[in-house]
């Protein structure tokens, strides 16, 4: 309950452009994605979307089963609002991703933007790989972007766990295998630079 209401009032009292990690489109995660060559009737789900436009690119770009994972009902209904009808086509989960109960081998592609490294403690960490693993199909694809080892050690007023592409794959464990990493250095807003690894897996059929 925390953690929720630690992200209800962030997305309560802040405007989409008003956050640290805004972007207009998410360029590095879409890149990825495109490397990943899923088909267009993929199952993705957007992790920790917040209000993220990764959900309207996908529309545009023909994807056609997309679910949206946020803890946050604010940032879901900020989204809602934004597409429109559109809406109707998403499926949307207000859950907390370390005990959600996603249905098994369920998604093709899991996309996570700065979720992960919020989780701070190991038995959260092992939660979340827990559930990637339960609902990500063979051979489906894991996107997860964190601060790198030199970016920032708090962010949004919580503490984060930095990594780079080795020690990512490390809390991933064999069953998804690193494909290929990318650097980003995101501007903030208001000129802060914020140093991300994206990091794409395939988990092993």
């Amino acid at each position: 309950m925390e953690r929720k209401s630690h992200w209800q009032n962030i997305f309560q009292s802040k405007a989409s452009t008003g956050v640290s990690w805004y972007q207009p489109h998410l360029r590095a995660s879409i890149a990825l994605i495109t490397q990943a060559n899923i088909p267009r009737s993929a199952s993705i789900l957007d992790a920790g979307a917040g209000d993220s436009t990764l959900v309207d690119d996908l529309l545009a770009s023909g994807f056609t089963d997309i679910s949206v994972l946020d803890i946050s009902p604010a940032a879901l209904e900020r989204v809602k609002a934004r597409l429109g009808p559109l809406s109707k086509q998403i499926t949307w989960i207000e859950a907390d991703i370390t005990q959600v109960d996603l249905a098994s081998q369920a998604y093709d592609l899991w996309h996570d933007r700065a979720l992960f490294h919020f989780l701070t403690l190991a038995n959260e960490r092992y939660q979340y790989v827990s559930v990637v693993q339960h609902a990500l199909k063979p051979g489906g694809h894991l996107i997860v972007a964190t601060f790198s080892q030199d970016g920032p050690t708090r962010c949004s007023g919580l503490d984060t766990q930095r990594y780079n592409p080795e020690t990512l794959s490390a809390e991933f464990g064999q069953d998804l295998t690193l494909i290929c990493s990318l650097p980003e250095s995101h501007q903030t807003p208001w000129g802060a630079e914020q140093k991300f690894n994206y990091c794409l897996f395939r988990k092993n059929s």
